[in-house]
């Protein structure tokens, strides 16, 4: 059988569909930012941003930019009506106090446990950028992960066990690639949907973790 990839954007239009009404949600520097343009606009919904800001809209138009107004990715935001801007200290007491429901992080791999590595691949010439992740990744109720499902060279990020210099330990909670979507539990790595066309075989194939089938 043949099957489509998802794009970056399709990747992100689909955890959009998953965040529900009333959530306090921080969305990772990268791809995560982009799902503030997707978010159903019949839920109230809100942003978070680690460098002090809560209410972010989607991206601004272009030519209606304020320079006063960015996300922790130095990305131009959009302000909503009732959102606020605070001290970075208060930003960070939120994300380690608990009063994150969601964070949706990028990854360089994913273990079958929910060991999450996206802050340093331990290369040599790699530059190491941690920023908040450490913190959204304890303490956030819920962690989502955004990523292709694998690596440029063809091997795959959801891994036995991670490689690389872990974020976070058991903290991954549902995993969205290009591929499928899959939830991390006490029994493993759950499939809940993939894309149209793959097989579970072809799947489990470029997965370098066991798959439970829980469609």
């Amino acid at each position: 059988m043949t099957y489509q990839k998802l794009t970056r954007e399709q990747i992100v239009q689909r955890v959009a569909k998953d965040i529900p009404e009333g959530a306090y949600v921080n969305l990772g520097i990268g791809l995560p930012t982009k799902i503030a343009n997707y978010l159903d606009k019949d839920k109230e919904i809100f942003l978070h941003s680690e460098n002090g800001v809560l209410g972010m809209g989607p991206a601004p138009a272009a030519g209606e930019e304020d320079p006063e107004l960015i996300n922790a990715g130095k990305e131009y935001i959009t302000l909503l009506t009732g959102g606020c801007y605070f001290h970075h200290g208060d930003s960070f007491t939120m994300m380690r106090g608990g009063h994150i429901d969601i964070c949706v992080l990028g990854a360089f791999q994913v273990a079958a446990n929910g060991d999450l590595a996206n802050w340093h691949t331990g290369a040599t010439d790699a530059i190491p950028a941690v920023g908040g992740a450490m913190d959204l990744a304890i303490g956030a109720k819920n962690v989502f992960v955004t990523m292709e499902h694998l690596t440029k060279t063809g091997e795959s990020k959801i891994v036995d066990r991670c490689s690389y210099p872990l974020t976070g330990i058991g903290c991954v909670d549902r995993i969205y690639t290009d591929l499928a979507v899959i939830d991390v539990s006490k029994d493993g790595l759950v499939l809940k949907e993939m894309v149209e066309g793959m097989t579970f075989n072809e799947l489990q194939q470029l997965t370098a973790a066991k798959l439970l089938d829980g469609r």
